[in-house]
């Protein structure tokens, strides 16, 4: 998996795609370029990605070979030059269906209303006309669907485009043959299809411009990270400040940033103070004070103060730039679920084309008279009617919305794999420190043993933990620091994993950690452990602090629970999800935390490579399990889960491991996450019954399966609307997920 992901990844636009279909042939002819390791193609976006050693010349060569156009999207540039293509192609498909419907309804309208002259005589002349105007519309509005079945002809396949092709390429030629030479066929069947081949043309073009404007909002999200790249930035340099493109911003430069402003690359403040709107990075709305030496992310909001920061990460290396690119990916993303609707659609068409040549000589051989003209509707009706496009776009448009829904919501989904997963939780496991409480803890009590006076005590403890990068240390030695104590050098420091420290300090051999560490040295902490239990049971940390060989006293640091924790819980509580808390701490203190929060189970004094094992239990017996912490120190537990959530960090370590990475601290974002999985699902399984549905029901329809039983035909025309409104639908339900809000959480988000 690590291979994988430090593979140079390349995106390609894709051009001449038609459906679901041409996702299996376009795979295929990226992954048999030696040097590829992973392919996905997103048929909604019609982009690949593509994961190897390959350059990006030998990729649009396997493309163009297959039929198909390709060009690399390296940058912003490329990016717009695409978007500017498809918009032009929206204008084109508005026209062409126009044009198309222009000619087609008056003709199907006059012919409605019985207006239509026979074939002989001078209606030969107007026939004439009608050809003309007819092919006119198949060269017109629907010649790329002839060459798109050439290309796929000649490259052994067939998609959507061979089916419209033969289609109206068979209603017209039919009509053109019975007007040329009218005596070849029985009289019953000299009827004229032309004005149904230009109607159907009409409606597929309106149907594809429809879903080719709806799959355009299911990109706003990306395109709205985009947005919040400023473009460009104030340098000092020479001491004079100036403005210059947001490309010209090097590595350490100075720059000075004004209130109201956008932050213009990720750095670090170096003069002033401020509060920055940090929403677009957590999605949460409270603006947060920055001051010296404070770092602020490049694209977030200065609200209040001016100050001078130096440009640490520019470019594509900014946490913006990355953000959008994980988005990118989780987008392009394959869930399961897709993965099985791209094999059936891969399939599809070479089915829809055996049903008709089935339906074409059944008809033939057993229809009524006229059989020809039934064989004729039947055969239009099945090849019009099916839609490889509606299964095609069922997953990849609901994972498009979905991933850029929970990105509006601070939530980056790394994989397809992860969003299907995440719905299907049961049982969520969360770290402690930092997670379910604030991670800043801070010293509570000071407890001598006798002989000791607290600022020893203090200063002994705080001088071992110099060696440590542990939170709690952070809490003794800020404590040192505000009594503006001297910390003497430390020795022979070593981290005793799942107890405490131990060291040597001012001459003196320290231990400093929980019960278990003082009894494996042989030293008995009775005389302090009612105080320590007490503690304890207020959900503060006790620590024993030996020196020499003997108790010297009992330290507690208390980390706050973070405000919302009970509110989040609630809500995975309401949702059938067990919460279990996994920490290394005694049991009394995180059971006063859980007692605190409302989870369901506590698993404390477990050693950090233990937390793995606890997953791996829960998972033994049958539960999908979704692990919460920090994305470091939880690693092998995060990987180790159904679906690993990195949290409150927005770190590298946290984006480049987790399957879901919370921008925010808050753990609504879990909550949020989980229903934002599961609303996507939903939408995915909707979108796939729908298109299962339709075809099923559809082409035994098209085929007139309940003509011998009384029931209609199915007009060619009808087929062609019911065919363009299915991807519409599709489309438009996916969509639907842009307006979704999680339940229970508390206040909207911009």
């Amino acid at each position: 998996m690590k291979d994988e992901q430090q593979a140079r990844i390349l995106r390609l636009s894709i051009g001449g795609m038609a459906c679901a279909g041409c996702v299996g042939a376009v795979e295929q002819a990226l992954k048999s370029v030696p040097g590829v390791t992973s392919v996905t193609v997103n048929f909604a976006e019609h982009t690949a990605e593509v994961r190897g050693d390959v350059s990006a010349a030998e990729l649009v060569a396997a493309v163009s070979a297959a039929g198909y156009e390709a060009l690399e999207l390296r940058d912003a540039a490329d990016e717009a030059e695409k978007a500017a293509a498809e918009e032009a192609h929206l204008r084109g498909l508005w026209r062409q269906a126009m044009v198309a419907g222009a000619i087609g309804f008056p003709l199907m309208l006059a012919g409605w209303l019985g207006l239509m002259p026979p074939l002989e005589g001078a209606g030969r002349v107007f026939w004439w006309l009608v050809a003309g105007l007819s092919l006119f519309v198949l060269w017109y509005a629907g010649g790329r669907f002839f060459t798109g079945a050439w290309k796929a002809f000649r490259n052994h396949n067939a998609n959507m485009d061979t089916l419209v092709a033969l289609g109206t390429g068979t209603a017209w030629a039919y009509s053109a043959l019975v007007l040329v030479w009218p005596t070849l066929v029985p009289e019953s069947a000299r009827h004229l299809y032309f004005e149904a081949a230009a109607i159907i043309i009409a409606l597929i073009d309106l149907g594809n411009a429809l879903e080719a404007r709806a799959r355009g909002k299911t990109s706003e999200a990306i395109k709205r990270l985009m947005r919040l790249a400023p473009k460009t930035a104030r340098v000092v340099r020479e001491g004079r400040e100036q403005d210059v493109p947001i490309e010209e911003v090097g590595i350490g430069e100075t720059l000075r940033v004004r209130p109201g402003e956008k932050i213009p690359v990720d750095g670090v403040i170096i003069e002033g103070s401020t509060t920055v709107d940090e929403s677009m990075l957590t999605g949460e709305p409270m603006p947060v004070k920055k001051s010296v030496g404070d770092e602020v992310v490049g694209g977030t909001l200065n609200k209040a103060g001016t100050f001078l920061m130096q440009a640490r990460r520019v470019g594509a290396d900014t946490a913006l730039a990355r953000i959008v690119e994980l988005v990118r990916q989780a987008q392009n993303a394959k869930p399961a679920i897709g993965r099985l609707a791209d094999r059936v659609a891969s399939v599809f068409v070479p089915t829809v084309l055996i049903v008709a040549v089935l339906t074409c000589l059944a008809w033939y051989n057993f229809g009524p008279e006229p059989r020809i003209s039934y064989m004729l509707v039947t055969t239009m009706s099945v090849l019009i009617i099916a839609c490889p496009c509606a299964l095609g776009l069922a997953t990849p448009i609901a994972v498009m919305v979905g991933v850029g829904k929970a990105a509006e919501y601070g939530i980056l989904i790394r994989n397809g794999e992860a969003l299907q997963r995440a719905s299907d939780l049961d049982v969520v496991v969360l770290d402690k420190t930092g997670t379910v409480t604030e991670g800043r803890p801070a010293l509570t009590a000071l407890e001598p043993a006798p002989g000791y006076d607290e600022p020893t005590l203090l200063r002994l403890a705080a001088a071992l933990e110099q060696g440590s990068e542990h939170p709690l240390a952070e809490a003794l030695l800020d404590a040192a620091r505000e009594r503006g104590m001297a910390l003497p050098p430390l020795q022979a420091f070593a981290a005793v994993e799942g107890a405490g420290l131990r060291g040597r300090a001012a001459g003196h051999a320290l231990l400093l950690g929980n019960h278990r560490l003082l009894a494996e040295h042989g030293i008995d902490p009775a005389e302090l452990a009612a105080a320590a239990a007490g503690l304890a049971e207020a959900a503060q940390t006790p620590l024993f602090l030996a020196v020499d060989g003997r108790l010297a006293g009992l330290l507690a640091v208390s980390d706050p629970i973070k405000a919302d924790a009970c509110a989040a819980i609630g809500r995975l509580h309401a949702e059938g999800i067990r919460v279990v808390l996994l920490t290394g701490d005694i049991r009394a203190t995180a059971e006063a935390v859980a007692r605190a929060v409302g989870v369901d189970e506590v698993f404390a004094e477990v050693l950090p490579g233990e937390k793995a094992e606890q997953v791996a239990e829960l998972q033994a017996a049958g539960h999908v399990v979704g692990m919460v912490g920090d994305g470091i120190n939880d690693a092998p537990a995060l990987a180790r889960a159904d679906v690993g959530f990195a949290i409150g960090t927005g770190t590298d370590v946290a984006m480049e491991s987790a399957d879901v990475t919370l921008m925010g601290g808050s753990l609504h974002g879990v909550a949020d996450a989980i229903a934002i999985s599961r609303a996507t699902l939903r939408n995915i399984k909707q979108n796939l019954f729908g298109a299962f549905v339709y075809n099923v029901v559809g082409i035994p329809l098209a085929a007139g399966v309940l003509y011998p039983f009384g029931g209609p035909l199915l007009d060619p025309v009808i087929a062609g609307a019911a065919m363009a409104l299915s991807s519409v639908t599709v489309v438009s339900n996916a969509n639907r997920l842009r307006l979704f809000r999680p339940a229970g959480h508390p206040g909207a988000r911009p």
